[in-house]
């Protein structure tokens, strides 16, 4: 049958079908605790294909889930068995925007910071924005009734939507309209056929159980949980909107919508206020309302704990006021003046209070720098720092996301949830939308130990949210992991009603079954099981376990966002989930599941396939190291996994022809000139290019005439080292000692004129990072101990090749006891800065093209430093990857995807770039693919760029 459905499909839609083993893994998996595989995956290319899909696995009986960015946390957006439809794909338009209604048109797959884009110019906004609107689609908001943190100021998604065009499982299409007058009513009653049976069997749902509706809906702001069947309320005017939004896909498919824009406050203030503890800010809330700030949110101090757990201290924390827990409150006005005049009626309110410290923000980057804080509380709390016990950090689940009750219950609520927690023995770091009582919570369930803790507390919780009067969710709706607690918010007339609701629009189960309606056991098909294997990486972050690291993915989905940062380079390219780092995620977990599960979908264990074809294009950039929330470091994941995949098995030629490159390349350099001469030679090169694996339309580079080495002992003969000078052992890397030495020239000269008596290893040294990207681990260790040997103690170590520099510092622990190396280590830049240098005048405009080892290990503030020092206006591109990235954009079958990596971007600054703009790039790889694919580019290291300011200065004396 699935093979005859998945022909069936194909025949009938343009857009992509996919049955295959890996598609089915990373589509089985949301951002929930839960995996549900899929028959296949259709992504449709219109809505046209919507239809004929829809209509297909009607014929076949196969049930339909909607997916947008995949970031459900209760577990929407899988379905055993159904077929995926993927709407982000290419249903992702903001087709029109109406400044004068105020109204956008937007297909159901449209991001959320699309549509703010398409707006800005007209000075108007969508109103909600949860913390993922980088990469949540406005269907998946649909679905959830999403709120974010200006819900206060401008409604929830239900409350910012005009029309809705749907598409009901038995192929029939509607427009749904907001509040409807009785005439209205009394029309779309009596129409022929289905709408008007619809319409018939709607309206007698809502007369048949008035009182009912009106005594058991709870009523207040964040009522997340069940179908909002009190929209259809005479006195709600039998809005057909409300009354879907929020049904998670359960009812019909989305097509498109008009939403309503609100206009952007051109200048915004920002008040934060410190208290004593969660339940006295909890406690304040409520005096402070009546101000009408566009924002009041709550964030505790065990947030920042778990911020710093992550990475180096932000300093923005120095601006948040004594306390520990703290409100944000927003404020907006037409000038600066205006926002801010109301932020300080803000300050002074609660002063007032005698309660809280308080800070008032005005600078616009202070202000965002601080929201980031809070924006980043999805993914940093996920991962929970030690606790003040000497309990062990690790990971936190959701199943408790986002309990919601009245705001005059919040301090009493948090209060009882606090000792909760303290009896199940569970942690975890509350935060969120305290304004309008509403608390985000992610636990550390033993999931895999214990998974009966998980439904004990959630039912516990259940009881809990309900005394108070309120909802088990606030904005992320229910799905399989509060479906089944329903029964203890709602009565059994009100769970009879919901059954009846989703089948008057889907009489045969069709759209996304098993959440709301007859819900599948909270803790039934948990994504947590696997069997650990024998690693030879250490994992110290993750207990020596892959299986934590890669459980590290929770789905949150920065991964998917293809707007900024350095993840995922070949994601950003193909659009293909499988190609994102939270996609390769997906299926190492499948890998590991199938070591200790039979029968499972990836059986072959480190000689699976999929993994293997996902991996391909992962660039090893290592941006998820520093990019993702949780640091899922799949450069590491990928070297593990091609370690075991090919041992004891012939490798691809690239694995022999530049994991072996320093070899060759010392080699080569016995007779430099018949190498080039080789090279460059039109069938030569040819040859050596088929041999080796790479891309015949890549240029094989020259060799230089003489080695780093060579040069640097007849530099020293005639200029003696200052012996009373601090040493600095220079690292001189396989690609500076035998490809492009000039920067490492450069370096030299640089170093000994501020100062410093420049030293070289005893020996040749190579870091080993051609052989880990490759996999060959053993080979690895063996080269790095051998490089180990040859470095004096104690000197500190510069290195100019950010990878090398970054494989120092991040992957030679990984390998072997090395505690003592990683600490001497530093960039060139960071090296001067810390030495406090001081700099001549060069001036000038720059750009940066920052190395993604760089972004991702070592960090670029010293290099920041240094170039205003310099006195150059640089801007550092925000443009991801070059997308050479080492061997991967000379191997063959990597050509398209290095290229249109570099295309997205990169290469357009460049090209854009002003006359004289000096152009940076450490990397060696950057350099190399900015020269191949744009020969105008004249790309420096820092290094000459600092010679460069040198010797101009000279030359002026």
């Amino acid at each position: 049958m699935v093979s005859d459905l998945a022909r069936a499909l194909a025949a009938a839609v343009r857009g992509e079908v996919r049955f295959d083993v890996a598609e089915r893994a990373v589509y089985g998996q949301d951002a929930s605790n839960y995996r549900q595989v899929p028959r296949g995956v259709v992504k449709p290319a219109d809505a046209d294909d919507v239809r004929a899909a829809l209509a297909v696995c009607r014929e076949f009986g196969v049930p339909v889930v909607a997916r947008g960015s995949g970031t459900s946390i209760g577990g929407q957006a899988i379905g055993p068995g159904a077929v995926v439809l993927d709407f982000r794909r290419h249903l992702g338009k903001v087709l029109t925007v109406d400044p004068e209604a105020r109204t956008a048109r937007v297909e159901p797959g449209t991001v959320l910071d699309e549509l703010q884009r398409a707006a800005r110019p007209f000075g108007l906004r969508f109103g909600p924005d949860p913390s993922t609107h980088s990469r949540c689609t406005l269907g998946g908001m649909i679905g959830n009734d999403a709120c974010g943190s200006h819900s206060l100021a401008w409604g929830r998604t239900s409350d910012n939507l005009h029309s809705l065009d749907l598409l009901l499982a038995d192929g029939t299409e509607l427009t749904v309209t907001g509040p409807l007058p009785p005439p209205e009513r009394a029309a779309l009653a009596a129409a022929p056929g289905r709408l008007g049976r619809l319409h018939r069997e709607l309206q007698a749902l809502a007369a048949d159980n008035l009182a009912l509706l009106r005594r058991a809906m709870p009523v207040l702001p964040r009522r997340g949980s069940g179908y909002p069947l009190d929209a259809l309320l005479p006195e709600r005017g039998f809005d057909l909107v409300r009354a879907v939004t929020g049904t998670e896909g359960t009812c019909a498919l989305l097509l498109g919508a008009t939403v309503r824009l609100v206009p952007e406050p051109p200048y915004r203030a920002l008040v934060v206020a410190g208290y004593r503890d969660e339940t006295a800010a909890a406690d304040a809330v409520p005096a402070l309302l009546p101000l009408e700030p566009l924002t009041c949110e709550g964030m505790a101090a065990d947030l920042v704990a778990a911020l710093l757990a992550a990475g180096p201290r932000p300093p923005v924390l120095d601006r948040l006021p004594d306390g520990a827990c703290w409100l944000f409150l927003e404020t907006g006005g037409a000038t600066a003046a205006e926002a801010a005049d109301r932020a300080r009626q803000l300050a002074d309110a609660v002063r007032r209070e005698r309660t809280a410290t308080v800070a008032l923000v005005t600078d616009p980057a202070e202000q965002r720098a601080l929201w980031s804080i809070r924006e980043a509380g999805a993914g940093i709390v996920t991962r929970l720092p030690p606790g003040p016990d000497g309990r062990p950090g690790g990971a936190a689940w959701p199943g408790w996301e986002d309990s919601a009750v009245p705001v005059e219950q919040l301090g009493s609520y948090l209060r009882k949830l606090r000792a909760l927690l303290k009896r199940h023995g569970l942690r975890g770091v509350p935060y969120g939308h305290f304004g309008e009582g509403c608390v985000h919570l992610r636990l550390d369930f033993p999931v895999r130990e214990r998974p009966q803790v998980m439904r004990e507390f959630l039912t516990e919780a259940a009881d809990l949210v309900v005394a108070h009067g309120g909802s088990l969710s606030g904005e992320h709706g229910d799905g399989q992991a509060r479906a089944e607690l329903l029964p203890r918010m709602f009565p059994p007339q009100v769970i009879d009603l919901f059954a009846r609701f989703k089948q008057i629009w889907d009489p045969d189960g069709l759209l996304n079954p098993g959440l709301l309606v007859d819900p599948r056991p909270l803790d039934a098909d948990l994504r947590f099981p696997g069997r650990e294997l024998p690693l030879t990486l250490a994992y110290p972050q993750d207990a020596g376990s892959l299986l934590n690291a890669v459980h590290r993915c929770v789905g949150v989905g920065k991964c998917v966002d293809t707007n900024s940062g350095v993840m995922c380079p070949s994601y950003m390219v193909t659009g293909e989930e499988r190609h994102s780092t939270r996609g390769r995620a997906r299926l190492l977990g499948e890998m590991l599941r199938g070591e200790m599960l039979r029968g499972e979908l990836v059986t072959d264990g480190w000689r699976s396939p999929e993994v293997r074809e996902a991996l391909d294009l992962c660039l090893g950039c290592k941006g998820c190291a520093s990019d993702c929330p949780v640091q899922v470091d799949m450069a590491t994941y990928r070297s593990e996994f091609l370690y075991h995949h090919y041992r004891f098995r012939p490798r691809p030629a690239a694995h022999y022809s530049f994991g072996l490159l320093p070899l060759w390349l010392r080699l080569a350099h016995l007779a430099p000139r018949a190498a080039n001469a080789a090279l460059s030679g039109r069938f030569s090169g040819a040859l050596l290019k088929r041999l080796g694996g790479i891309d015949p339309r890549r240029s094989l580079p020259a060799l230089p005439e003489r080695r780093f080495s060579s040069w640097f002992r007849s530099y020293r003969a005639a200029h003696p080292a200052d012996p009373a000078a601090p040493a600095v052992l220079l690292w001189p890397d396989s690609m500076s000692e035998l490809l492009d030495p000039a920067p490492a020239m450069a370096a030299v000269q640089v170093l000994e004129r501020l100062g410093f008596r420049v030293q070289l290893p005893a020996g040749p040294v190579c870091c080993g990072l051609t052989l880990i990207a490759s996999g060959q681990l053993g080979a690895a260790r063996r080269v790095i101990r051998r490089s180990q040997r040859q470095l004096p103690p104690g000197l500190p170590v510069v290195g100019l090749e950010p990878s090398c520099t970054a494989t120092l510092r991040g992957d030679w622990p990984k390998l072997l006891d090395a505690p003592e190396l990683p600490s001497r280590v530093r960039t060139l830049a960071e090296f001067l800065d810390e030495n406090e240098v001081a700099l001549p005048r060069l001036g000038g405009t720059a750009m940066t093209q920052v190395h993604c080892h760089q972004h991702a290990v070592l960090g670029t503030d010293a290099d920041q430093r240094l170039t205003a020092m310099l006195g150059l206006t640089n801007r550092h591109l925000d443009a991801g990857c070059c997308g050479l990235a080492g061997a991967f954009g000379f191997e063959r079958g990597h050509y398209e995807v290095s290229v249109a990596a570099a295309e997205r971007a990169l290469l357009p600054a460049v090209r854009a770039a002003e006359p004289g703009t000096l152009l940076l790039a450490d990397g060696l790889s950057c350099r190399t693919q900015l020269t191949q694919l744009e020969p105008s580019a004249r790309p420096l290291h820092l290094a000459e760029v600092l010679l460069r300011a040198l010797e101009q200065t000279r030359q002026n004396e």
